[in-house]
């Protein structure tokens, strides 16, 4: 197993190419991997996020529950994508969220204080920190804007057209909870667009 874990960190490592010697061991010397079975959370509502996680095999959900106490599904993190709530992990305060597993998942984690001593210490950390921020940030901003400026039917041929690696793996309800429709809906779209 650890042997494993240990390929896990060095493909990790490799996406990283601008830093030297000395920066790759800062970064590998506090990063660890860790197991999660199905329906097991990497963080909960009301929690404050200590790390970063990195989808290294797995799939998980982000929602939230909404006063009707329905959980509504706010995007996936599959492999090779950041597992987080980067606006309530970069200030450190409790997250409105649940990341749920859908699958088991090994993931790679960030501790916080960690990723701030290397901003500190090495400049090239730094850049790869605000790469990640505009990552998230433009994720975020995509599914607001899907909402403002597109219907449903738009909405879920985008995410097809996004989400190849993904759309067989997850639910109709997880789906159609994400688009913002009712499961009804989204099977009417689909048959819709079969037709076609």
């Amino acid at each position: 197993m650890q042997e494993e874990f240990d390929q896990y960190i060095v493909s990790f490592l490799q996406s990283f190419p601008d830093l030297n010697s000395e920066e790759l061991a800062f970064m590998r010397s506090y990063l660890t991997v860790e197991t999660y079975a199905k329906k097991a959370f990497l963080f909960k509502c009301g929690e404050v996020q200590k790390e970063i996680g990195f989808v290294c095999k797995g799939l998980l959900r982000r929602y939230y529950i909404n006063e009707k106490g329905n959980k509504i599904t706010t995007g996936f993190v599959n492999e090779n994508k950041y597992a987080t709530d980067y606006p309530a992990f970069i200030r450190q305060q409790p997250s409105k969220y649940y990341i749920e597993c859908l699958e088991p998942s090994i993931i790679i984690k960030l501790p916080y204080e960690k990723i701030q001593e290397g901003y500190r210490k090495f400049k090239r950390s730094e850049m790869y920190g605000r790469l990640i921020a505009e990552y998230v940030l433009t994720v975020q901003t995509d599914r607001v804007e899907s909402f403002l400026f597109k219907n449903a039917e738009e909405r879920y041929l985008d995410f097809i057209a996004q989400n190849q690696d993904i759309i067989n793996r997850i639910s109709l309800s997880h789906l159609a909870s994400h688009l913002g429709i009712e499961r009804q809906s989204l099977s009417r779209i689909r048959s819709k667009i079969s037709k076609r």
